[in-house]
């Protein structure tokens, strides 16, 4: 049974939004002085450190099933992680942020192919809404969408995926155990990746470089999802959904205040058509459903009473 939420599970999922929020920023300072393929080998580096320790008592439970499920989810976290930083190294950091949390959208239709789980009529209209907010955002005077943008939305595809992946491979798995083993393959992509494609000096290791990785390693990876976990004993789905889909706008107000990033009429209202179409994703409303959808979730509503 879902406990009555908390003022400390509030406070905690806020903290999450704010950190997710500014990651962006931090992302992108970050890579003035190190590769992305680096600051990400770093990051994951200290992130599964930190999970290693908060769980070690746990890390008995692992075997080949929850190898094979780390491997699968690793690799789609890695993908999305590195077109994320990708696409906010080439665009600036508020937008980029908003283009690739477009997962929530995509991961109905994802779902639909690897689970069989047919979209329902608020996943369409949450979709076509992101669609039109993307190209409000994105589209220059051209009408085309740049590089930049582009590799941010592929970044929110493998979220997406990385989501689905989650929900076929991570069912019935402890969620500490599975985040810390897709931290650990994600890591080890990721040094490959740098130590074949990058040249990455460890001398570059200083000053806000430094920073940026005990920054995304220790708190936007580590702590923030020991922090979501603690708040969503106390909290419920809803609650999560719509404090954490907030990290969206911290994330522009903060490219506006760090990088001088500048908002348009038509940022303005791409934003907001984005978000409206995030909460929708999350919130599921019953009106924005179809009569069969409404039915059988008053099914499954007198059957949890009982």
């Amino acid at each position: 049974m879902q406990t009555k939420g908390s003022i400390k599970g509030k406070l905690l999922l806020l903290f999450v939004a704010v950190a997710w929020g500014s990651s962006m920023v931090v992302i992108k300072g970050s890579t003035d002085f190190l590769p992305a393929g680096g600051l990400l080998a770093l990051r994951f580096t200290l992130a599964s450190i930190f999970l290693a320790i908060m769980y070690r008592k746990k890390l008995k439970l692992i075997d080949k099933e929850y190898i094979k499920a780390g491997i699968f989810i690793g690799v789609c976290l890695f993908l999305a992680y590195f077109t994320q930083t990708i696409g906010v190294m080439l665009e600036m950091p508020g937008k980029s942020h908003f283009l690739s949390s477009a997962y929530c959208v995509f991961v109905p239709f994802i779902g639909w192919l690897v689970l069989r789980q047919k979209p329902k009529m608020y996943h369409i209209i949450a979709a076509t809404m992101c669609a039109i907010g993307i190209i409000f955002v994105s589209v220059v005077g051209s009408f085309s969408i740049s590089y930049g943008d582009s590799i941010s939305i592929i970044s929110s595809v493998f979220w997406a995926a990385q989501i689905v992946a989650i929900a076929k491979w991570g069912e019935g798995k402890d969620p500490g155990i599975i985040t810390f083993l897709q931290f650990v393959v994600s890591g080890i992509l990721a040094w490959i990746y740098t130590l074949v494609f990058e040249d990455m000096s460890l001398g570059s290791l200083q000053g806000p470089a430094a920073f940026g990785v005990i920054y995304l390693g220790l708190v936007c990876s580590g702590l923030c999802f020991l922090s979501q976990t603690i708040a969503q004993k106390t909290e419920s789905p809803t609650s999560v959904s719509i404090i954490l889909s907030f990290e969206n706008l911290f994330g522009i107000i903060f490219g506006m205040v760090f990088f001088a990033e500048t908002m348009t009429v038509n940022k303005a209202i791409g934003f907001a058509l984005m978000f409206a179409a995030i909460l929708i994703a999350e919130l599921q409303p019953s009106f924005l459903m179809s009569k069969a959808d409404r039915e059988a979730l008053e099914m499954e509503k007198q059957k949890a009473a009982q």
